[in-house]
């Protein structure tokens, strides 16, 4: 049996591959080869991407896309709907009005972010089935999918995987982990994934959660920040408001089995407070989680209980 690993530098961030598997042939170039080509359709940063026609074409006229993407949209749009969800892909012209973790990062007036909350209702993403196109109807529009996209990457790879008959794998999209089979050197196959301490540097750890083919997404308010006139803001935005997110969370982690679900519920969660959180994961039939508040209490969802590890 083989094992092979592979550290990259992408999507803003550092991602770690290991795989176990009885195979002559590397599996992992070829999963560096589709998170470069990921990376380069779905990117709201690069004018060249798929993503970003469709937002240049914003209010003139419907673009086609590719089938991931438009699956990609689709469920995104889906979960920016309901009127208590904190995930919204339109946020694109806030996200980039502020720029929060660029060495660009701004404040806009109030007078930019009233004309900005205009432009980022979910309900103008017109979506053709049948075309396969996506039309943003509003001039000014924009989709940032950074929100969904690496969850979405994540178990992209792992079918990959799965369909060329590995016996484990480890997926870190930074901060997005996904696990297969049973981890090495644990006799429980249990693999033990560390949850950061938001008040520590990088690698100190609050918790660590025991999970098997689930993946484990933690999102912070630590994780982007930016100084600006005196006060620290963070890259979590309210979308009513247009600033970044009031909350007394630190951090939020849900376990799920795939990876865009985990993506997409810490951040539809992420503008409730600690309580609520907690009682909706609890009353979940495919979600767990824990909440790490910004005076450092930790709180799990009941199911967790067996498999936290508390630092």
């Amino acid at each position: 049996m083989s094992e092979e690993r592979r550290t990259l530098h992408l999507m803003g961030t550092v991602i770690k591959l290991w795989v176990e598997h009885a195979h002559s042939v590397e599996l992992l170039p070829e999963a560096e080869k589709q998170l470069i080509d990921y990376e380069k359709r779905f990117s709201a940063n690069d004018d060249a991407s798929e993503l970003m026609v469709i937002n240049h074409q914003a209010g003139v006229a419907p673009v086609k896309v590719d089938d991931e993407l438009f699956e990609l949209i689709k469920l995104g749009k889906k979960h920016s709907l309901p009127q208590n969800s904190f995930l919204n892909i339109a946020i694109g012209p806030l996200i980039q009005a502020w720029h929060i973790g660029f060495d660009d990062a701004n404040r806009p007036s109030d007078q930019a972010i009233n004309m900005l909350l205009q432009r980022i209702d979910p309900k103008n993403i017109y979506m053709n089935e049948e075309a396969k196109t996506v039309f943003l109807t509003k001039r000014g529009m924009s989709l940032d999918l950074g929100a969904v996209a690496k969850g979405y990457f994540a178990d992209k790879l792992l079918t990959y995987f799965k369909e060329n008959n590995v016996n484990s794998a480890l997926i870190d999209l930074g901060g997005n982990v996904l696990t297969y089979g049973d981890a090495p050197k644990h006799e429980d196959g249990y693999w033990r994934i560390g949850i950061q301490s938001p008040f520590s540097p990088r690698g100190e750890l609050a918790a660590a959660i025991k999970v098997k083919d689930k993946s484990v997404v933690t999102s912070g308010i630590y994780e982007r920040t930016n100084q600006l006139n005196g006060k620290t803001f963070h890259h979590i935005f309210d979308q009513k408001t247009g600033y970044p997110l009031e909350t007394n969370l630190a951090s939020i982690t849900i376990v799920s089995d795939k990876s865009v679900d985990g993506e997409i519920w810490t951040t539809r969660l992420f503008g409730k407070t600690p309580e609520e959180i907690i009682d909706i994961l609890n009353q979940s039939e495919d979600l767990n989680g824990l909440v790490i508040t910004k005076d450092g209490q930790l709180r799990y969802s009941n199911s967790l209980e067996s498999q936290i590890i508390v630092q």
